[in-house]
């Protein structure tokens, strides 16, 4: 989230994956040839989004698992591993998050680090600031998904797999060393630890801890309670030597404790200012040792029957191949034709899948806080609703829908607890509210994006859709008296149509920043409640929210001109005057790179994480009157055009590729010239997205880029919070998409597919462009666009014929795109 605005580029230094990741992942695609299984997971490289910031872990986890073992690194490490060969590792940890970007990290709880001390316990270092990070080995880093390798430069090999609740860790030292451990009570990524207690019981070999922590994107007066059980003697195969507890100050003394067995610090007494934790070795000089870990946010009791229940005594290999084989199921709901498909856009479209099924994290049974002993399904790390609410929860409704449906509850029983739902859950609490407001932005675009495909199932799906709509509404109308971590201010926005710059607000507070941008986002949204409202037959309020959703006319500045192109959303006083900003402000071409974009106080351009430039193109649901204030298709796509050429587009930032402005690069569909949206869309992914380690253009934003590059490579693209599907060309040959809910499937086949084709620029004679659309053998009036429920709700053949002659297949036919203006959405299914 917060690193969204940095650029593809790389770092200078070395990455750390073993070449073998991507000699066996080449491999795997062409055995596919003549396989007669295949195996998906082998054509993941976890390791994509690992360096340029894309803040991705490529650790051990199942989908949506609540763990994910993965090292800890120095430096910027939200996702606990980086790729960057000069950091060093601090441990194996359990809990982590995957593509997001507070600063400071999430989690790292419960590091564990292997050492080698000749001297015995007390010559051990198991601080952070004694000495105890190591450098790893170079290039020899490896992960498939369930599974996770890294080797200290010291030959201490560190592997790790998981359920979704516990895992098991395996260390394997250098022949002739005593295996020591350092297992961490205070330490996590951003250093929040507020107090906690640690146990080791040696006769059960069993060390227990429980405390508190700081929340990673949130006002920082919060706190949550993480618990860890720690089974060290392997079913009987392992034997303990020495024990003992030990602490450290900020100066890096170190005092130790053999046969010390507990660690009790409360709250008042730590705020961070000591390391504290376990030190244990294991007798017989083995070579390997193996650990079972369980994690929990409720107990102690809790974490150690996670571990039981989930792993019990079953070896490694047998948690590495189920973990295998939940992949493998998520993975194949959606079959490419891997013989005929480029390789590399087998291997982006494998990997951007199974990032999209890392997160959110499925706490359920979990919960704490307000949460506590709820009956409904409990997600956590909903990091951010406004990132996903584009691409993710809408690739989710084509194969998904159980899923979808579980965090949908998730999100209404945040309505139930808390008054409105959930935007950027963290670490089980609530995080800051982004470019709109933490409810609305998201939450009314993504359960009204799951009533509008699954309303004929939500009842068996455990969704009720009148509390669903009763949540969008308590979003639209119930204004919190605190709107910085939840609701949206809409005392002010229903009050004058937009939310005013410098207004009176005498009964709610909340960072009075982003008015123009939250003004774009609240009228999407209202747009979403009108949808369901539609569904629901409910005639007054559709007609409400209908002419709410043009409230983004309100902050349009007809006079405002950059680059010699005029009109502009601009931020605007209660009075109806205008409070202009530079367009330019806060783009790739800001004057002062250095502007703060984000949430700071001192953001006054009125726009979030991104510029006038960007949201300007935000009207996804009325593109049609968006062309008209632009001045016609003809400024309106030279405009679009100069947006690109100019350096004004940013594929790792959320406005640049969905809502915001709404998916930039195929919005020449609304100007009928979509010849013009494929171009867009080659140079988009092939020059922002490639299969090393710094192959995402910025922070993965819990698998938001995944899900923006997954639509692409498949050739199409969602309008959130409605059924409509726009019309690209695939960058594969074929593709089946697998719904097991509905027990139906859909294949699209590209006739006349060139592979040539599949690069930045389509090169002169490459077949590229859409000529026609059939369904089920029946040609569509509009190769542009089609409807879900004509598709795969039902399962269909689609035939996407592709041609040569761009000039040819320049036209929507019949029909753009639906907008609201002028007839569309006018019904639902």
């Amino acid at each position: 989230v917060l690193t969204a605005l940095v650029v593809a580029g790389g770092s200078s230094v070395r990455a750390q994956p073993s070449p073998e990741v991507q000699r066996r992942i080449t491999a795997a695609i062409k055995a596919a040839v003549d396989a007669s299984t295949v195996d998906y997971t082998a054509f993941v490289n976890p390791f994509i989004g690992t360096d340029n910031f894309g803040d991705v872990c490529p650790g051990a986890s199942v989908p949506f698992g609540m763990v994910k073992f993965v090292t800890d690194m120095t430096g910027y490490a939200p996702a606990g591993y980086v790729a960057d060969a000069t950091q060093f590792v601090r441990g194996l940890s359990p809990l982590h998050d995957s593509g997001t970007g507070s600063s400071l990290g999430t989690y790292g709880n419960f590091e564990i680090m292997p050492l080698i001390c000749p001297g015995g316990f007390d010559s051990c270092a198991p601080n952070l600031r004694g000495g105890r990070e190591r450098l790893r080995k170079n290039n020899i880093d490896d992960a498939t998904p369930g599974y996770f390798s890294l080797t200290l430069d010291n030959s201490i090999q560190m592997e790790a797999t998981s359920t979704r609740r516990a895992g098991l860790e395996r260390f394997t030292f250098p022949k002739g060393n005593t295996p020591f451990f350092t297992l961490d009570l205070a330490n996590d990524l951003p250093g929040s630890f507020q107090g906690g207690n640690l146990n080791i019981d040696p006769n059960a070999g069993r060390i227990t801890i429980g405390g508190f922590w700081g929340d990673s994107f949130g006002p920082g007066s919060t706190k949550y309670q993480a618990f860890a059980c720690y089974d060290l003697l392997n079913n009987g195969a392992q034997k303990l030597d020495q024990f003992g507890v030990w602490t450290g100050d900020l100066n890096g003394v170190v005092a130790r404790g053999l046969g010390e067995t507990s660690l009790n610090f409360p709250v008042s007494l730590i705020q961070g200012a000591i390391e504290a934790g376990a030190l244990f070795s294991f007798s017989g000089y083995p070579t390997q040792v193996t650990i079972r870990v369980g994690v929990s946010f409720l107990s102690e009791a809790q974490a150690c029957a996670n571990a039981e229940s989930e792993i019990g005594t079953a070896a490694f290999e047998e948690i590495v191949a189920r973990s295998k084989a939940l992949w493998n199921e998520r993975l194949s709901r959606i079959e490419i034709d891997v013989p005929h498909t480029p390789p590399n856009v087998t291997e982006l479209l494998y990997s951007s899948l199974y990032r999209a099924s890392l997160t959110p994290n499925n706490a359920t049974g979990e919960a704490q806080g307000d949460f506590a002993d709820t009956t409904a399904f409990y997600f956590d790390s909903l990091y951010c609703s406004w990132d996903t609410f584009r691409t993710f929860y809408p690739l989710m409704s084509l194969h998904s829908p159980e899923v979808f449906a579980q965090i949908v509850d998730s999100y209404i029983d945040g309505y139930r607890k808390r008054g409105w739902m959930p935007e950027c859950r963290a670490n089980n609490i609530p995080g800051w509210t982004q470019g709109g407001d933490s409810t609305c932005s998201s939450g009314d675009v993504i359960v009204g994006h799951f009533a509008i495909h699954y309303h004929n199932e939500a009842k068996a799906l455990g969704v009720d859709l009148t509390e669903l709509y009763a949540a969008q509404l308590a979003d639209a109308e119930v204004n919190p008296p605190e709107w910085n971590i939840q609701g949206r201010q809409s005392n002010v926005y229903n009050y004058y149509g937009y939310v005013p710059y410098g207004a009176l607000d005498t009964s709610s507070i909340g960072r009075t920043t982003r008015e123009g941008s939250r003004t774009l986002e609240y009228a999407f949204e209202d747009f979403a409640i009108r949808q369901v409202a539609l569904l629901l037959n409910k005639a007054d309020d559709e007609a409400k929210y209908a002419n709410r959703s043009l409230s983004y006319r309100n902050i349009w500045d007809p006079t405002v001109e950059s680059d010699g192109f005029r009109g502009f959303m601009q931020k605007r006083f209660p009075n109806g005057t205008f409070a202009v900003v530079d367009p330019v402000a806060c783009s790739p071409n800001d004057p002062r790179p250095n502007r703060e974009c984000s949430l700071q106080s001192d953001n006054t351009i009125g726009f979030y994480e991104s510029s006038s430039w960007e949201y300007s193109w935000f009207v996804p649901h009325d593109m049609a009157y968006l062309i008209t204030m632009m001045g016609g298709n003809s400024t309106f796509i030279k405009r679009l055009d100069h947006f690109f050429n100019a350096g004004y587009y940013l594929a790792g930032n959320e406005p640049s590729f969905q809502a915001r402005s709404p998916r930039t690069p195929i919005s020449y569909h609304y100007a009928n010239t979509p010849a013009s949206s494929v171009d867009a869309v080659r140079k988009a992914v092939f020059t922002n997205f490639d299969i090393t380690p710094a192959g995402l253009p910025g922070n993965d934003d819990q698998a938001a880029m995944a899900t923006l590059l997954t639509w692409h490579l498949l050739g199409l693209y969602p309008v959130p919070g409605t059924s409509e599907l726009l019309v690209l060309s695939p960058m594969v040959p074929k593709y089946t998409v697998h719904n097991p809910y509905l027990n139906v499937s859909t294949t699209v086949t590209v006739d006349g597919f060139d592979a040539g084709s599949v690069r930045a620029t389509v090169p002169l004679g490459a077949a590229a462009y859409v000529q026609s659309v059939r369904i089920n053998n029946v040609t569509q009036a509009s190769p542009c666009h089609f409807d879900f429920y004509d598709t795969f709700r039902a399962g269909a053949d689609i035939v996407i014929t592709v041609t040569a002659d761009r000039a040819a297949a320049d036209s929507c036919g019949a029909s753009v795109p639906q907008s609201i203006s002028t007839g569309g959405f006018a019904t639902t299914r």
